[in-house]
């Protein structure tokens, strides 16, 4: 065999291999984003069960509580805009409209504290659980998107991956973060 023959086999070869790692890397940041996009669904499925949820809420807690129209009002703007929310998909909109629904549900709640034959109403427990267990879900699913999102995060900004990546147009997503009001501890007063 000629020399020139073998540095066209080697040059061949690899060009094979730098093949092959370029489309596998793409493959496995398809995968990472795709899991990610499973877990930013999750959310929207657990948010979207809390806001069908809430008619339920807001109907037993108006049957004792008349005169807090302005809390209702709240709650079915914050409803709407997180519906909106969820289907334009944007993880910051969808962040921002929970929050505004987290704050009118807090006085929600807050106003029931006022009226004990609703604290003792089977069917506002009942709801009351519901929602707290909904809210659980919700916070394991932020959590599991959060993971996603930094595996995704980690590969697409590591090197030489991060090649790769930039020429197939993928980088870094956000997390889902808490507002800032969010952490705040809540005052609890029962007098």
């Amino acid at each position: 065999m000629k020399n020139g023959t073998k540095v066209l086999i080697g040059i061949g070869v690899v060009v094979v291999v730098a093949l092959f790692w370029f489309f596998g890397t793409r493959n496995s940041l398809v995968s990472l984003k795709e899991d990610v996009e499973m877990q930013q669904s999750q959310i929207e499925t657990t948010l979207q069960r809390r806001s069908d949820l809430i008619p339920n809420l807001v109907a037993t807690v108006k049957g004792y509580a008349t005169h807090e129209e302005k809390v209702f009002t709240e709650i079915a703007d914050a409803r709407s805009k997180l519906a909106g929310s969820i289907e334009s998909g944007d993880m910051e909109s969808i962040s921002e409209a929970n929050n505004a629904l987290d704050s009118a549900l807090g006085r929600l709640l807050a106003i029931s504290e006022n009226y004990p034959d609703l604290k003792a109403s089977e069917q506002f427990i009942a709801l009351q659980d519901e929602l707290a267990g909904t809210e659980n879900r919700i916070s394991v699913a932020r959590q599991h998107y959060n993971e996603k999102v930094k595996a995704y995060n980690t590969a697409v900004q590591k090197f030489p991956t991060s090649m790769v990546a930039g020429m197939s147009g993928y980088y870094p997503m956000q997390y889902f973060e808490a507002d800032e009001s969010a952490k705040e501890v809540p005052k609890v007063d029962f007098n």
